[in-house]
């Protein structure tokens, strides 16, 4: 078997093919939209895969391209490689960066092979996107207060919508020029809050819809709505590449480190994984330990009685709830995977 090992660029591709022995075999540079040369190139090895540093990264593209043309490919990431580099003494080039993604894919036990795009990428660009708009709105907003601060006395409520700003510049008159522009980009201010609040309303119809046809049963879990399902399923993808829950729980972050102290056995956040899987299961968490009567507020109360700190406990619920939407996305990739077969 032939490796074939790619460092992509924004406008070059350098390929170099290695052995089982790790033996060069040869190398290559095309130009980023000479793919077809690149594959014609690599079929003079009839046994052969690939291997793409940072496929979800920079390389992204040509490794879609690679499983599109149904070549077998798997994802070095770019840590890994910089750990090969190390090793060596000579100027860094593209060749030897190449030369390094081989070597590390050689070596490596648990690269994630590379599938092609389905409904969960769609869902992660939609959420993407709504946290790009969140926070436009929050700081359009942001400026709109302080512009109403200087308007008027006391300035605006803090949840501030763009009708009841509007209603606000209805009423105000002003005579120095400098706060007649004040009213003037205060008013465009508005527009812009309303344009954001449009566009958040239509990514949340389109989330709806890509959550339904996903046919997924995360929103029945309490303290798990549509957004926060389609944060779960984007930034999850393929979850049975996980073999267990708590591969999972180390993905995401809610795997607990020790911390512990002479006789004192506590445990600490993890600020490892996918930062925003990790938030996303937070606000989940903290929702169900709010809901009185809930499994969630239960299960914090037994963990208080333990002796617990509140942020301990809401860890533990965190790493429960991991467990939960592991086996429904679990379920949910099965019975999708059932239906296409």
């Amino acid at each position: 078997m032939v490796l074939i090992a790619v460092d992509p660029h924004k406008s070059s591709h350098t390929a170099a093919a290695i052995d089982d022995r790790g033996r060069q075999l040869g190398q290559l540079r095309v130009g980023a939209l000479e793919r077809v040369q690149l594959l014609r190139w690599a079929q003079q090895w009839p046994e052969h895969r690939w291997a793409v540093e940072g496929a979800h990264g920079l390389g992204h593209g040509l490794a879609q391209w690679l499983v599109a043309q149904g070549e077998p490919v798997v994802d070095v990431p770019a840590t890994l490689v910089r750990r090969v580099r190390l090793l060596s003494t000579a100027d860094k080039t593209d060749p030897l960066d190449a030369r390094a993604t081989a070597e590390a894919a050689l070596r490596a036990d648990t690269l994630h092979a590379v599938v092609a795009e389905d409904d969960s990428t769609v869902l992660r660009l939609l959420s993407d996107r709504r946290d790009d708009l969140t926070q436009e709105r929050t700081r359009t907003v942001n400026r709109l207060h302080r512009l109403l601060r200087e308007l008027l006395p006391g300035g605006a409520q803090t949840k501030l919508t763009a009708d009841q700003a509007a209603r606000l510049l209805r009423r105000m008159r002003v005579e120095s020029a400098a706060d007649q522009e004040r009213l003037r980009q205060a008013r465009e201010l508005v527009v812009d809050v309303r344009a954001c609040d449009r566009k958040l309303a239509a990514n949340e119809r389109r989330m709806q819809a890509a959550v339904r046809a996903q046919g997924s049963g995360l929103t029945a879990i309490p303290g798990v709505g549509v957004i926060l399902a389609a944060k779960l399923i984007g930034r999850s993808g393929r979850v049975g590449r996980f073999p267990t829950s708590a591969h999972y729980a180390a993905y995401n972050g809610t795997a607990p480190l020790e911390a512990s102290s002479g006789e004192v056995r506590r445990h600490r956040l993890s600020r490892r994984g996918d930062r925003q899987l990790n938030r996303t299961l937070y606000i989940a968490a903290v929702t169900q330990a709010r809901m009185r009567g809930s499994a969630g507020h239960a299960y914090m109360l037994r963990k208080r009685a333990e002796g617990k700190s509140y942020r301990e406990a809401l860890r533990c619920l965190k790493r429960q709830l991991s467990r939960v939407v592991y086996r429904q996305l679990l379920t949910d990739e099965r019975s999708r995977l059932s239906r296409t077969c």
